[in-house]
């Protein structure tokens, strides 16, 4: 994940930044209420989902720990050769045919997007977007970097696919992320891509979790420890949260996601990005970045990395390093905001 090719884009944005003045850090607490509709209709798909046991309950699909890890096994390996990223798609691509979605390749210079929708019932409410990139540099089997990533979207696609919502429910696997982002460039590059696009749910690497103090680190000069403790992060210098990073220009992303966690699931600690990451590069690392700069709300759903994880673009990304159950509490938080964000009218 480069970070060379933002160079002339802070140069630009610098421009543009300049009378922006600063950002309010409250805003996630003037936010207001999501407006959920309750009316659950029940649809035709593979695995039917129950309706909810109260009337006035909505509804969360719950994910299947033994689907999202049998996704990891099939995928584990490197990624890099066009062999190898050929065979990824496929697999993508079938899976996505199974839960009943047409998907779309999308070729660009060196590499081929994966797309998908399911349209909204309302056609003025706009689309949710979750996507992950299945590249991986270089002699890594990438099991977090980003199989973890790609599984979670495959099962927000399971479980979301075939259910009515007001808003359309997009899902996307970029390619090249690793050289320089470009499978998301190519998708932020098409207007048409982007036309009633709500909001972006990047997943980067959710499933490595580490219990010993001091293994946790943070970007330099993005001040976390409130959001930290407003999460109810007892341990800063333990990574057993999973953190999400969006700009502070669209904070009802952040918003679903604090609410989406429970007792049961690990923290949220959502972190507002002022002037873009600007004054923060090392949050414009992965596949958000392209959107931030479309003026498109966007978060990045992380593990936060070689910040954490001593195996980031390593050989040793292996199954034997992801954390299962922090794996399947992460995929868990995914599904919970995408669903309430997808009943947004």
């Amino acid at each position: 994940m480069k970070q060379l090719i933002w160079i002339a884009l802070f140069i630009l944005v610098a421009v543009t930044v300049a009378g922006w003045g600063s950002y309010s850090w409250q805003r996630l607490s003037a936010v207001p209420e999501v407006s959920i509709d309750r009316n659950i209709h029940t649809s035709q798909n593979p695995s039917p989902l129950p309706l909810p046991a109260e009337k006035d309950a909505f509804y969360l699909p719950q994910i299947e720990p033994s689907r999202l890890w049998k996704h990891v096994e099939t995928l584990v390996g490197e990624r890099e050769g066009e062999r190898s990223r050929s065979f990824t798609r496929d697999y993508i691509s079938k899976q996505l045919q199974t839960l009943g979605f047409a998907p779309d390749l999308q070729r660009f210079d060196r590499g081929i997007n994966v797309f998908a929708e399911r349209k909204g019932t309302d056609s003025n409410a706009g689309t949710i977007l979750v996507a992950a990139h299945y590249d991986t540099v270089p002699n890594s089997p990438g099991a977090d970097d980003n199989a973890t990533g790609v599984a979670v979207v495959l099962e927000v696609a399971r479980l979301l696919g075939s259910r009515p919502t007001p808003r359309t429910l997009q899902v996307a696997f970029f390619d090249r992320e690793e050289i320089g982002l470009l499978g998301s460039l190519a998708f932020t590059g098409s207007e048409a891509r982007l036309k009633n696009l709500q909001g972006a749910i990047v997943l980067d690497m959710v499933g490595y979790a580490c219990h010993t103090p001091g293994c946790q680190q943070y970007p330099e000069g993005l001040t976390a420890q409130p959001f930290l403790e407003a999460s109810g992060v007892k341990s800063p210098d333990k990574g057993e949260f999973i953190a999400v990073i969006g700009d502070a220009e669209h904070p009802l992303l952040l918003k679903s996601f604090a609410e989406s966690g429970k007792a049961d699931l690990p923290p949220v600690v959502a972190l507002p990005v002022p002037l873009k990451g600007l004054l923060t590069p090392d949050v414009l690392r992965s596949d958000h970045a392209p959107f931030w700069y479309k003026g498109i709300g966007a978060v990045l759903v992380t593990d936060t990395a070689n910040l954490r994880s001593p195996h980031y673009h390593q050989s040793s990304d292996t199954l034997a390093t992801i954390d299962r159950p922090f794996f399947a509490g992460s995929a868990q938080i995914v599904v919970n905001a995408t669903a309430k964000l997808l009943e947004i009218r």
